[in-house]
């Protein structure tokens, strides 16, 4: 379908993702939806863009078609990875176009008429600026609307969310004038699961990661113990709702066991 024209592979892309919609109809499908969007940088690079900044502005500008489609399908929550802790590390010239292109992608989303009820989880005070604090006004506004459920990760790592939910657990014990020792003795699964970034997330059914790569990279590490993976190989600007369909499809596919 790539060798044909644009103006022809539109239509016929179109027929196609209907007739792959209808076949899911009645299929199982994920309730939790976790993505990583991964190549942005990479793909400005093929398409002989002299600035890679173009790639993270066409990735946040895909986030919306993304969340529409899940919408479309009946997914009722969506974690979408859009910057590490770990990527907090780099230099200043690429975090910053990087951070920019988050905070418009939060805006337009949370924007005025969108369905979506959105939260930003992940390490925010580590943001460098005034980051943190746009992000929070942003999804804030949205608390209370009813469609889908989306965790925006930014700043996130999977071993630190663990971490920081334990210190938590302890923090609120000892805050209730409980012993530390008592908990530790009784400390169990749902200590850590209630004291998440988000905690109604806890369990997390499809793990999606553009650009090839086949790796979690510290997503979401404990609520994906019996989560299903799927790896797409283009890069996450080129991700089309087929490609969504396709993943879906995979997902319907599968036995799920959650080890019995």
């Amino acid at each position: 379908m790539k060798l044909l024209p644009l103006f022809l592979r539109r239509p016929i892309e179109a027929v196609y993702v209907r007739r792959l919609a209808t076949t899911l109809a009645g299929l199982p499908r994920p309730r939790h939806v976790g993505i990583m969007l991964d190549g942005n940088r990479r793909w400005a690079r093929q398409e002989g863009l002299a600035d890679v900044r173009e790639g993270y502005r066409a990735g946040g500008a895909k986030v919306t078609d993304f969340l529409g489609w899940c919408t479309a399908a009946g997914i009722e929550r969506v974690t979408l990875f859009m910057l590490s802790d770990d990527n907090l590390g780099r230099p200043a010239e690429q975090l910053g176009p990087l951070i920019e292109v988050i905070e418009d992608t939060v805006r337009d989303i949370t924007a005025e008429g969108r369905p979506w009820e959105v939260q930003v989880i992940g390490s925010l005070d580590m943001l460098p600026g005034a980051g943190a604090g746009v992000l929070k006004e942003a999804a804030a506004a949205t608390a209370g609307r009813r469609g889908l459920k989306v965790d925006v990760a930014v700043g996130y790592g999977g071993r630190r969310e663990i971490v920081d939910a334990v210190k938590s657990a302890f923090q609120e014990h000892i805050a209730a004038g409980g012993d530390p020792a008592e908990l530790a003795e009784r400390f169990d699964i749902e200590d850590v699961s209630r004291h998440l970034y988000s905690p109604s997330a806890d369990r997390t059914d499809f793990i999606i990661r553009t650009s090839g790569e086949q790796r979690l990279s510290g997503f979401l590490l404990w609520q994906s113990a019996y989560a299903e993976m799927h790896w797409v190989d283009c890069y996450w600007p080129a991700f089309r709702h087929v490609d969504f369909l396709r993943a879906l499809r995979s997902y319907a596919s599968r036995e799920r066991r959650f080890g019995k």
